[in-house]
């Protein structure tokens, strides 16, 4: 029996799972982790890092109840963007730079404008070129930049490489020649000139590689990395290291043109594959690439899950006061099933999940936020409903622009954790996005299970990468929700709300932050 290991760092969990040569999961493995708050940045450290892997793998080696001494593959995903700077002697330069992070706001809008294509904030040159116009006195000794998922590759291989869908989180790629786009990097390089750098970012860049590219095997030093036991060996492929959106793709067999995927959990995304490039540069919509190098389009919100959770948290400290116990799976399914009673206007209630910024709305920073009118009904359906539709707030905003772009989608797939009960995730995110949400069986594996059938692609190299999920997934059990009239309008009604609400949050943004 082939064993595959996937890895994905994601934002509050670092989720391990061992499959065999059909991609069944027979082990898995997780450790709990939470980013910080530091000088101004949202940061995780790097002992972190490896202190959360160690334990992920080691949980999933307990599960397992066999020693591991040797794996066939190996791959490993994490959080998209964000920025890793690193000098000559292989030294980070300045704490590791998340995702989540919203500082970036000059630098986007002048990326953007230059080099006509929308540059989010998240993206590692936008931090990069941001850093420049702050005179960070780092910069000048940057020899090396990539992703966290591209950092963690690179400790366990030796290769400075990257998946293309991550790499598309660090600059734009042209999907013709599966490469950073070399006419905008040449842009890109003429701003710098003009703050008296002669670097090429191509050159701080890590090599981008497609799907079932040779991406390098784990060395002794990298076995040791991830397995201090000493049990690992050394020497099993690894597959290109990509980011949580395209194994998001992968696990929901999402790569090919009007198909489309929507990532839902602490943070969340939904991505359409592109027929044809987008006509116009719009803010709202980022534009990627599939771990094969087709275009994306992609609609990011910084906040999803991260306010259910914390309300689901002070639920459960009130059934304690009981003295009573819950499951934390089994309070959530309660929450999500007792929203399926709220009242046709959601009570009157209105939150916003922004714990940090959001670019689709324009919030530069976040504050959680939760309101209700003169004649709301404040009941737990109302409330927990509410919720959910705020969560979604955000990203149906930013779908209505790809909606306005003409983009075309046959069927979209979720996962994550958004989805693990039954039917009440997918009939939101159904009402929110205005399409059939078709959830499969797996959907609550995730990245990790996604990049552990990259990984295992890579080993088996059956076809092309089209014809190796399809393979796959033929006998996935999966279920498709089509919200009805009802819950549209519902959804329609508490979005009114929303958007009347949004100058409030705005307001309060500046107060607080």
């Amino acid at each position: 029996m082939k064993k595959i290991l996937g890895i994905e760092l994601g934002s509050t969990r670092i989720k391990s799972v061992l499959l065999d040569e059909s991609a069944n999961v027979i082990a898995q493995g997780a450790h709990d982790w939470e980013n910080k708050l530091e000088n101004g940045f949202w940061t995780y450290s790097l002992d972190d890092v490896w202190g959360g892997l160690q334990a992920s793998y080691a949980d999933l080696c307990k599960n397992f109840g066999e020693k591991i001494e040797h794996l066939d593959g190996i791959g490993i995903s994490a959080m998209m963007h964000g920025y890793l700077a690193f000098d000559k002697d292989d030294n980070l330069l300045v704490p590791f730079r998340t995702w989540r992070n919203t500082s970036t706001a000059q630098s986007a809008k002048e990326l953007s404008s230059a080099l006509s294509f929308n540059m989010p904030q998240r993206w590692s040159a936008t931090h990069f070129y941001q850093a420049v116009l702050n005179g960070e006195e780092h910069i000048d000794k940057v020899t090396f930049l990539t992703t966290l998922a591209g950092y963690v590759h690179w400790q366990l291989t030796g290769e400075r490489v990257l998946g293309i869908g991550d790499a598309a989180g660090m600059f734009p790629i042209c999907d013709k020649c599966l490469d950073y786009d070399k006419p905008r990097l040449e842009i890109f390089d003429n701003l710098l000139k003009k703050h008296g750098l002669s670097v090429h970012l191509y050159d701080l860049l890590p090599k981008a590689l497609c799907a079932g590219e040779d991406a390098g095997n784990l060395t002794e030093a990298g076995a040791r990395l991830l397995d201090p036991t000493g049990t690992l060996k050394a020497g099993a492929k690894l597959c290109p290291p990509e980011g949580d959106a395209g194994t998001g793709m992968i696990a929901t067999n999402a790569i090919k043109a009007r198909t489309g995927n929507v990532s839902a959990g602490t943070s969340a995304f939904a991505m359409v594959v592109l027929e044809k490039p987008l006509s116009s540069v719009n803010e709202s919509i980022d534009v990627v690439a599939t771990p094969t190098g087709k275009g994306v389009a992609m609609v990011h919100a910084n906040n999803f899950t991260n306010e259910i959770n914390a309300w689901a948290g002070l639920f459960d400290e009130v059934i304690a006061l009981a003295g009573a116990t819950i499951k934390k799976n089994v309070l959530f399914d309660k929450m999500y099933e007792k929203s399926a009673e709220s009242d046709d206007e959601v009570g009157n209630l209105i939150a916003y999940n922004f714990l940090s910024g959001e670019p689709i709305v324009g919030m530069e920073s976040g504050v959680p936020l939760v309101m209700r009118l003169p004649n709301s009904k404040m009941t737990l359906a109302n409330f927990t409903q509410m919720l959910l539709y705020s969560a979604l707030g955000a990203m149906s905003i930013g779908m209505e622009a790809l909606e306005a772009e003409g983009v075309k989608i046959d069927d979209i797939c979720g996962h994550g954790g958004f989805f693990k009960t039954p039917f009440i995730g997918a009939n939101a995110m159904s009402a929110a996005l205005g399409a059939p949400i078709t959830v499969m069986k797996n959907a609550g594996e995730g990245g990790a299970w996604g990049v552990g059938v990259l990984a295992l692609y890579n080993v088996l190299k059956q076809g092309t990468l089209d014809e190796f999920l399809d393979n796959l997934f033929a006998s996935v059990e999966k279920e498709t929700t089509i919200a009805d009239e009802k819950t549209k309008a519902k959804f329609a009604l508490f979005m009114q709300n929303y958007k009347k609400g949004l100058s409030v949050e705005m307001e309060a943004t500046k107060k607080y932050n």
